[in-house]
């Protein structure tokens, strides 16, 4: 156990999945200690997706290791997806399960809920659990994968483009979530393509290119040299900064 709280929430050592023809991620060395936001920035189609189903045990990597707090990616992955809250960029379908029985069942899987904190993520995004998710609009079945995520009070926290489908009343509700989340000891590894969302919230940030990590820094450091803006875009020439969002 001692050991387990030792080891930084995320390590990654030459991890790479590679897809042919130049595709997939590449020999990425990556340490998160925590606790932070640590923003995983790059256009779509960048990496930042398999980066994270490696991270879950979800695709196995060509080469190179990665560990959760000490956990094998591959090895443990039954037991990383126990400690890490999870928001895939795709949000799974739960058909006619009410939004309180999908909680109810992932809760389940997890141990148990903090059926209070259930209930404040909930009113504060205005999601009403009674209803069955094919009823939700794309907006509520975000914020019920956000509740889903934040529910169980993880130490880790692994969000693919979180906000996709939030409107910005719902948006600035989860940058609060985050802040307090990492505020109370968690660590945050948040995938994004929207600029103004990673200058937001972020403590640090890693920057994506067609599958390897080309710059990693602190946000505080980037802005005391140029905007983060003119950093990003001076990486990303056309047509593959048009993916970003300013």
């Amino acid at each position: 156990m001692l050991a387990e709280m030792a080891a930084p929430a995320i390590r990654t050592v030459d991890l790479t999945k590679d897809y042919g023809l130049g595709r997939g991620l590449f020999d990425l060395d990556l340490t998160i200690a925590g606790p932070e936001v640590f923003g995983y920035l790059g256009p779509n189609g960048a990496g930042k997706t398999t980066t994270i189903r490696l991270l879950m045990g979800m695709i196995r990597p060509t080469a190179g290791s990665a560990w959760i707090f000490g956990l094998d990616c591959v090895r443990e992955a039954v037991e990383v997806k126990r400690k890490v809250g999870y928001l895939p960029g795709d949000v799974p379908q739960f058909g006619s399960l009410r939004g309180s029985e999908v909680v109810a069942y992932l809760g389940g899987m997890r141990g148990g809920v903090d059926r209070k904190n259930v209930r404040s993520i909930a009113e504060r995004f205005e999601l009403d659990l009674s209803r069955r998710f094919r009823e939700y609009s794309s907006g509520n079945k975000q914020k019920l994968a956000i509740l889903l995520a934040f529910m169980h009070k993880p130490q880790l926290l692994i969000l693919d483009e979180p906000t996709s489908s939030l409107d910005p009343l719902n948006q600035k509700e989860f940058y609060a979530l985050l802040r307090e989340a990492r505020d109370e000891g968690a660590t945050v590894f948040l995938s994004s393509h929207v600029l103004s969302e990673v200058q937001r919230v972020c403590d640090r940030v890693g920057i994506i290119r067609d599958g390897r990590l080309i710059i990693l820094s602190d946000l505080v450091e980037l802005r005391g040299e140029t905007s983060l803006e003119e950093i990003f875009l001076s990486y990303f020439s056309e047509p593959t900064d048009k993916a970003l969002k300013p």
